[in-house]
């Protein structure tokens, strides 16, 4: 009796044995500080992805199209599914690792008509309950390992469905940013076709009075007509714009409400990146793809294992009469167990073939791990230097419109008085035309910097 009071002991303590590696993050070469960066010397472990979205876009009617965006749209309800999806696996996983019970029960009657003095008619009924279970013991941590594989699967799901709604946060921002940008560019057309119009008719009037030339008057029927035909094909672009941020809000083609223009959506003075070594925390592709790295890892202790005698605990026990009356008495309680070992001899070669497979995938993951922590400290370098050097370019775009105007005003004057010829004003026209839609996408380049930024500092997905 004593040595069978260590059996429990015994069992917990083989059970409790797993085999195979245990996880360790991989290593990886993080620089101390990005390449091109606009952070404050002063607070290098501050990063603007650690902000929410909606205290970095403050114009109200997009952080309501971002809000939208997020409970309707279809990758983002998608990606939730497989959340849901890999919770419930893990829990048909995990299952392996208890016992199971099933329950059986029956009831029965025959009866046979009398063939003979020797076999005369009889007649039985009776019936059975029994409850069996079976228990696979996890000695060598078979059970476990695939557990643990299940678990990093949904890590790197979730992770995976907030890389979703990064993008998809900084996807609705690109798109609004560009239509508020189409916007100020049709507004400009149509000030600048009204301008040329009032331009025209003066023109008309010098020329019937001998003040001007017959080419004066189609030089500024030219630029009517350059003015005119860009008004609808901006209003197209607002209106396919319009469909593409409909179809990011999980709605069909329809209008889309205006907010701040593309001027007044507020800019930063300076980044503030924070450490490289914060993307492997905060980057949720970079998360999910190390969460890949767990599941291989925990997949060659599942291959390990399979060498192992694999051990099996089994009872039945239950009642079973043909007299009813007779049902739960002693003589008709049955029950049988069993203890059963299997050891693989011969797979030709599979289970060994199974453990380099597995070594081998979880070498690609750890792969794929470094190869995304490169590519996301490249995105957050390449947006750094983008955001100032868009913000040079606005700078000096901002000084060339208002060259480009006072050119066009002078050689306005000039050619009232005489002292030009229409010529001048129609080159002068056409750059500043040119020099104040430039400037529109030089605006909305640095804002659309903004966005790349805040996304490939792992920003956009905090709830």
């Amino acid at each position: 009796m004593k040595k069978l009071a260590f059996l429990p002991v015994l069992i917990v303590a083989l059970v409790g044995c797993a085999v195979g590696p245990n996880y360790k993050r991989p290593a990886v070469s993080v620089p101390t500080d990005y390449r091109a960066t606009t952070s404050s010397p002063a607070a290098p472990a501050s990063s603007l992805g650690n902000e929410n979205w909606w205290q970095l876009y403050q114009d109200p009617v997009l952080v309501d199209l971002i809000h939208t965006a997020l409970q309707q749209n279809y990758d983002v309800r998608i990606a939730a599914t497989r959340v849901l999806e890999a919770q419930a696996q893990v829990g048909i996983t995990r299952a392996d690792q208890l016992p199971s019970a099933s329950v059986g029960a029956g009831v029965f009657s025959e009866g046979n008509p009398k063939v003979s003095n020797l076999f005369p008619a009889y007649e039985v009924n009776g019936g059975q309950l029994n409850l069996s279970v079976i228990w696979n013991l996890d000695f060598w941590g078979k059970y476990r390992r695939q557990t643990e594989e299940a678990r990093a699967q949904l890590l790197g799901t979730e992770w995976g469905q907030r890389a979703t709604m990064s993008s998809l946060v900084a996807n609705v921002a690109t798109a609004y940013f560009q239509l508020r940008a189409l916007d100020s560019e049709l507004e400009i057309a149509k000030h600048t076709l009204a301008s040329r119009q009032q331009s025209l008719q003066l023109t008309e009037v010098l020329f019937s009075h001998g003040g001007a030339s017959d080419l004066d008057v189609s030089q500024s029927e030219q630029l009517v007509y350059t003015a005119a035909e860009s008004i609808p094909d901006f209003e197209r672009q607002i209106e396919q714009q319009e469909n593409v941020l409909s179809i990011l809000l999980g709605e069909n083609p329809q209008s889309i409400p205006r907010g701040r223009a593309i001027t007044e959506q507020p800019l930063l003075d300076s980044i503030p990146a924070g450490l490289p070594s914060q993307l492997l925390e905060r980057r949720p592709d970079v998360r999910e793809a190390e969460q890949n790295i767990v599941a291989a890892n925990a997949q060659i202790g599942v291959a390990k294992a399979a060498f192992f005698p694999s051990i099996s605990l089994t009872g039945m026990g239950g009642l079973e009469s043909n007299a009813l009356n007779q049902f739960i008495s002693a003589p008709s309680q049955t029950w049988n167990a069993a203890f059963s070992v299997s050891q693989p001899v011969f797979e030709g070669g599979r289970l060994r073939s199974g453990l380099r497979l597995a070594r081998a995938q979880w070498q690609e993951s750890v792969l794929s791990y470094q190869q995304t922590v490169q590519d996301a400290l490249e995105q957050v370098s390449n947006s750094l230097v983008g955001y100032q050097k868009y913000r040079d370019f606005r700078g000096q775009q901002e000084l060339l419109t208002q060259a480009a105007q006072r050119s066009d005003d002078l050689s306005l004057v000039l050619y009232r008085q005489g002292g030009a010829s229409y010529l001048q004003v129609l080159t002068a026209e056409t750059n500043y035309f040119a020099a104040e839609l430039n400037l529109v996408q030089a605006q909305l380049n640095e804002r659309l910097a903004l966005v790349q930024v805040y996304e490939a500092l792992g920003g956009g997905w905090q709830q």
